[in-house]
Order: structure tokens, then sequence, then C-alpha cells
């Protein structure tokens, strides 16, 4: 098995992986989601008049997290139109939110935004923690030891392209320079399995057996991958001869050069 997917899978299995992780992605539950008191009148009002119309365009209207999970509620925030010309859905649709009743109403619509979508920008803030300095373009270029470039993932994309000639269509998650060898990365955290989950596995895994170019490819990867078990993701890993690595492991990666 590949050396940095070993170490990774026995990192995972030991006491303190969670803990310590968190300081690379410390995600915190957003705060309860607010809406003024005059909407929440409104609300009530229509539940307590059955209006399942008037119910539904004050929640679209209104409110950044629908109630309920339904697959025809995104194709109404576009084109609020559609709920005047389709009354069995406005009945469908209606009738859930009704049986729910308001005070559930209230709760679900007031859920802070789900910690995954906060995970981007966390890898960034974390590199600087590894006490190699993050420089600008030239000073980059200039710099003789372990450095990383400073700027947004699709900065990073644009760098490499320019001058490690990669030819990426997606953007980069770090780029640092080892003496004169360069490395690309994406980093991942994989809060469980399939669906989005599968996309931003196959994201740095795509990127990981990437050719062309003049860097060294990797990718960083943390959380449910490494949990020993009969997966599709960690019997993938598992098969992995690249370097594929928890971010824990990232400091070590680098002295090896």
């Amino acid at each position: 098995m590949n050396y940095w997917v070993k170490n990774s899978i026995d990192l995972a299995s030991k006491p303190g992986y969670l803990d310590n992780i968190y300081n690379v992605y410390p995600m915190e539950v957003g705060d309860i989601r607010q809406f003024p008191k005059e909407l929440r009148n409104k609300i009530k009002l229509a539940c307590e008049a059955g209006d399942k119309l008037d119910l539904i365009k004050l929640l679209l209207n209104n409110l950044d997290l629908f109630p309920i999970k339904d697959s025809y509620i995104a194709f109404l925030r576009r084109n609020k139109g559609a709920l005047d010309i389709n009354p069995g859905t406005v009945e469908r649709i209606g009738g859930r939110l009704l049986n729910m009743g308001f005070n559930e109403i209230i709760k679900a619509s007031s859920q802070p935004k789900e910690t995954n979508r906060q995970i981007g920008p966390l890898f960034h803030r974390w590199i600087p923690k590894l006490g190699y300095p993050v420089l600008s373009e030239q000073d980059f270029l200039n710099h003789k030891g372990v450095a990383f470039l400073e700027g947004s993932d699709t900065y990073l994309k644009d760098f490499s392209n320019k001058y490690l000639k990669t030819k990426l269509k997606k953007g980069l998650d770090l780029l640092l320079k080892v003496k004169s060898k360069y490395i690309i990365g994406e980093a991942k955290f994989l809060t469980d399995f399939g669906g989005h989950q599968n996309a931003q596995f196959n994201d740095a895994i795509n990127l990981l057996h990437g050719k062309g170019g003049n860097a060294v490819r990797i990718a960083v990867l943390d959380g449910v991958l490494w949990i020993k078990g009969n997966n599709k993701m960690h019997n993938y890993i598992k098969k992995e001869k690249g370097a594929a690595m928890s971010a824990l492991l990232l400091e070590n990666f680098i002295k090896k050069f």
C-alpha cells in the first residue's frame, strides 16, 4: 500500500485524529437563522387560514431555507409564476407544510447553515500555521526554500498553467515550492459517502492522476475515506498509488524533498 495512504489510514484510527484535524477544519455550527416578527405573524396567519398558496409564497420569497426538502422547490424559486398555474403542486407542498404546523415550519426554517458549505476557505486559513511563508507571485518565484503561493483557487490554477504548463481547468487549494520542485494539490474534508462528497473525492483524485506539466501532484484528503471498512471510497483509496494523504501529514511530505 502507498506509504502516504497507509499512514493516513493508521492516523485516522489513532486517538486524537479528529481533535487534530479540527485545527485544519474548525467547523462551527452557524447561528440560528433569524427572520422578522412581522413575517412570522404572516406565516402564522396563513397556517391558521389554511392558505396553501400564500404560505408557499411567503416562504419562497422571504426565507433562504425552505422548511421541507422537495425536488420542485428550486424550480418554484426560479419561476414564481409556476405556483399560479400548477394547483396540484401547491396542494401537495402546501398540504405538507400545513401538516407540519406553524412551530415546526419556523423551527425547520431557522436551522443554521450546513457546516460543509463552510469548508472551502478553512484549509487556506490553516496553511500559514505550518510555519512556511505564504508569498505573492514575484516573491514566490524568487524564493529559494519552501513557500506557498498566496491567492485564490483560480489564481493558483492560472499560475500553474502559466508557469508549470499543467493545463488545469479547475482551481487549486495549494501550490507550493520546495527548493526546485513545485507541488500542486486539492484539499477535501469528506464528511460522508455518496452524492456531493463522492464528487469532491473524484475532483481530488482526477487532479492527482492528471498528466502533463512540471509539478508534483497531491491530494490532501481527510474524513470518512480513511475509516477502515468495506465501502467504495475506502476500497479505492487503499489501491491509490499517488500521493494521497491527510493534511496532518503534509508537513512530513514537504520534508521528504
